[in-house]
C-alpha cells in the first residue's frame, strides 16, 4: 500500500494529513507561529514550591511557566534553583505545560529560556508513517521540511485530492457520520468530552436490541478513528445508542481491541452507572477542537473564509480579539496575501463583538 504525508498551505497553518490513495489515516494542524511546546528543553528556575499540588511552578524565561510534579525518593528541591526540564504536556483544558526533569546538555545558556526546540508536527508524523511519501502544495511548504526529511519529498506541487480534502474538512464538524446511518454528535467540555451516538430506525428482522448492538459495534471503529484524527483526549464518555446495560457491556472487549491500534494506548476503564464506555486518552497535545476554537484558530478561520469565500476582499474589519490574535502571527497575514494575489487590510472596529469580523470591498 502506498503511503503520502500530505501538506496542505493555509495562512499560518498547515494541514497534515497522511493517507493512502483514497483514505485519510492521520491528521495533524501545524502552525509554525504557535508551536505547543511538547518537547522543548528548557533551563528553567523554580519559582515556588506547592508541595500541597505535589510540584513546582517553574520559570522557562520569556514570560512562558510550567508545572513539575515532585517525584519521591529525588534530591529535594529548593526554590530558586535552577534545572533542565522538557515539555511533556502543551497548555490546554486550562492547565499550563506540564514538565519532566532532565539531565543537563554538556553547555547550558548562560540565562533561563529555551535550550531547543521539540519536534514538529511534520516530524511527528513523519516518524509515526516512515513509509509515507512527502507531497507539498507549495513552495512555502517545501521549504519547511527538514534536511533529513527531503529526500523523501516528492517532486513538483500537488493540492489535496477532493475527497481528502472533504474529509479533512469534516473534521471541523461536530457531527460525525457513522456507516450504517448512525450518526455522533461529540462535545467537549473542560472537564471531558462527551460523545452521544444515535441510530436509525432498525429495518432488519432482528429484534430492536440484536439490530441496536449490530449498529453500534459496526460504527465504533469508524467512531474510535475520528477521535483518533481530532486527537480527542482526557476522559472521554460514550453514549451509544439504544442498548440496554448488559448490550453495553457486550461492546467493551471490541472496543479495547480497536484501541490498540491507537499510538496513544488509550485504556477502556468500563461501562458508567449510566451505561456510558468510558475511555481515558493521554493528553499531550492539544485537541482539534481546542485548536480550532482557541483565538489562534478563530482568526485563522477568518483568513481560510477570505481565501475561500471573498476573493474581492480589500479589508478585513474584526473585534479584538481577531484582530490582536492576527497581529501576533503577522506571517498569517503575509500568507493570505501571497496566497490570494492581492492585498488585505487589517482595521480594528470597536464596535464589533470580540470575535466577530467583515470585509470591506473596493
Amino acid at each position: 500500500m502506498s503511503l503520502f504525508l500530505r501538506i496542505a498551505s493555509f495562512p499560518g497553518e498547515y494541514r497534515l494529513a497522511v493517507t493512502d490513495h483514497q483514505n485519510l489515516l492521520d491528521y495533524a494542524l501545524w502552525r509554525p507561529a504557535a508551536p505547543d511546546g511538547v518537547g522543548d528543553v528548557y533551563l528553567a528556575r523554580i519559582s515556588t514550591l506547592v508541595p500541597g499540588m505535589g510540584g513546582a511552578f517553574l520559570d522557562l524565561g520569556g514570560g512562558e511557566s510550567g508545572f513539575l510534579p515532585l517525584q519521591s525518593g529525588k534530591e529535594p528541591l529548593t526554590e530558586g534553583q535552577t534545572l533542565v526540564v522538557r515539555v511533556t504536556r502543551a497548555a490546554q483544558g486550562g492547565k499550563g505545560l506540564r514538565l519532566q526533569q532532565v539531565p543537563a546538555p554538556d553547555i547550558l545558556p548562560d540565562k533561563v529560556g529555551l535550550i531547543v526546540r521539540g519536534p514538529t508536527p511534520l516530524v511527528r508524523l513523519s516518524d509515526r508513517w516512515p513509509e509515507a511519501r512527502i507531497i507539498v502544495d507549495s513552495a512555502a511548504a517545501s521549504a519547511l521540511i527538514p534536511q533529513a526529511l527531503r529526500a523523501r519529498k516528492a517532486q513538483g506541487f500537488h493540492v489535496l485530492p477532493a475527497d481528502i480534502a472533504q474529509a479533512c474538512d469534516a473534521l471541523e464538524d461536530a457531527s460525525v457520520a457513522l456507516p450504517g446511518g448512525m450518526q455522533a454528535s461529540i462535545t467537549p467540555t473542560p472537564a471531558l468530552i462527551a460523545i452521544d451516538m444515535d441510530a436509525p430506525p432498525t429495518s432488519t428482522g432482528w429484534t430492536k436490541q440484536t439490530a441496536q448492538f449490530a449498529a453500534n459495534r459496526d460504527a465504533l471503529p469508524a467512531l474510535l478513528r475520528q477521535i483518533q484524527l481530532r486527537n480527542l483526549s482526557g476522559a472521554i464518555l460514550i453514549d451509544p445508542a439504544g442498548l440496554s446495560t448488559r448490550k453495553r457491556q457486550a461492546l467493551l472487549e471490541p472496543v479495547k481491541v480497536m484501541l490498540q491500534d491507537d499510538p496513544l494506548r488509550p485504556r477502556c476503564l468500563g461501562v458508567t452507572a449510566l451505561g456510558l464506555i468510558e475511555i481515558v486518552r493521554a493528553r499531550i497535545h492539544p485537541s482539534l477542537p481546542e485548536l480550532l476554537s482557541s483565538p489562534h484558530g478563530r482568526a485563522l478561520n477568518a483568513l481560510r473564509r477570505i481565501l475561500s469565500d471573498h476573493p474581492k476582499a480589500s479589508r478585513l474589519r474584526g473585534g479584538v480579539g481577531i484582530i490582536t490574535a492576527l497581529e501576533k502571527d503577522p506571517q498569517a497575514m503575509t500568507d493570505c496575501i501571497t496566497q490570494r494575489g492581492k492585498p488585505l487590510a487589517l482595521t480594528l472596529d470597536p464596535s464589533l463583538p470580540d470575535f466577530f469580523w467583515t470585509t470591506d470591498h473596493e
